[in-house]
């Protein structure tokens, strides 16, 4: 990852962003391809837009808040699209945004630079594109995203950077790994240096911590309900199955499982299995 750099002041304040998905784009649009998608929906009132100019004006707001050992949480309030909240790494190895949201202001950056700025941001899939870019830009750091998905990036840029494979080691104990549900470049992040010592999963709705906080679950669609394959989970299982961790960072504020995290998404899997195939055994 390169050297950390002070942010700079945050451009693309007019470039459209969904108001259902907070998605910003590189120029205006009559639709969003993302909530066209059979995994989102269109408004019901129709497409609409905003900008980062317009939520600036509207009021809108950093928000910062630790989450567990080492890990911020940075949202919007009121929130934006689908009011998902982005994740601070703070790793020695330097800070990692995991996942991003559709806000990003001067001060909103400054303060994040105050925690140590951000080396690199990682996404798992398209619906927490938010304004990547922009983090991005403003910190002069590689955005990751998984090549399987290049073709739902809204706004290309040579701040984006692709990967491929089944993991990707971006630092010093930070390892992406294509668990492939939800979309194709699914992505999710281990931690093997958590602070606790005991690692740590980064998954947003990849693996989507429930509300019963034990658990996880795997859906190709959550806002329409549309299940995940057996084959997709059976697949991601096998690939996160050498990583060992305790805790399970979901997409929203407070969606953490905080501990027995490697044997919860075990567990989950199974049930889901079970469930799905209806024949009394979890494969």
């Amino acid at each position: 990852m390169p050297p950390l750099k002070r942010p700079s002041p945050v451009q693309g304040l007019e470039l459209p962003i969904c108001r259902v998905c907070g998605v910003q784009y590189a120029a205006p649009r009559e639709d969003c391809p993302v909530c066209l998608d059979e995994r989102q929906y269109v408004g019901w009132d129709g497409q609409h837009w905003t900008s980062l100019a317009e939520l600036r004006g509207d009021g809108h707001h950093g928000r910062l808040q630790e989450e567990g050992p080492g890990v911020v949480g940075i949202g919007a309030e009121p929130s934006v699209g689908v009011g998902q909240r982005a994740l601070l790494v703070r790793s020695p190895a330097g800070n990692v945004l995991w996942d991003c949201l559709g806000y990003l202001d001067d001060d909103l950056a400054a303060e994040v630079e105050q925690l140590g700025g951000i080396s690199a941001v990682a996404v798992s899939h398209p619906h927490f594109y938010g304004v990547m870019t922009e983090w991005g830009r403003a910190f002069d750091a590689p955005v990751y995203v998984h090549a399987a998905d290049r073709a739902w990036v809204p706004r290309p840029d040579p701040v984006v950077e692709y990967w491929s494979g089944d993991t990707h080691r971006i630092a010093p104990g930070l390892t992406l790994i294509n668990a492939g549900t939800h979309f194709a470049g699914g992505t999710v992040l281990h931690w093997a240096d958590a602070p606790d010592g005991r690692g740590a999963l980064f998954s947003g709705d990849i693996f989507m911590v429930v509300a019963d906080r034990r658990w996880v679950s795997f859906m190709y669609s959550i806002p329409n309900f549309i299940p995940e394959r057996p084959r997709t989970i059976r697949r991601a299982l096998e690939l996160v199955e050498p990583f060992e961790f305790a805790r399970i960072y979901g997409a929203f504020w407070g969606r953490v499982v905080t501990g027995d995290g490697s044997a919860a998404v075990r567990r989950s899997a199974e049930r889901y299995l079970r469930f799905a195939l209806d024949d009394g055994h979890p494969h």
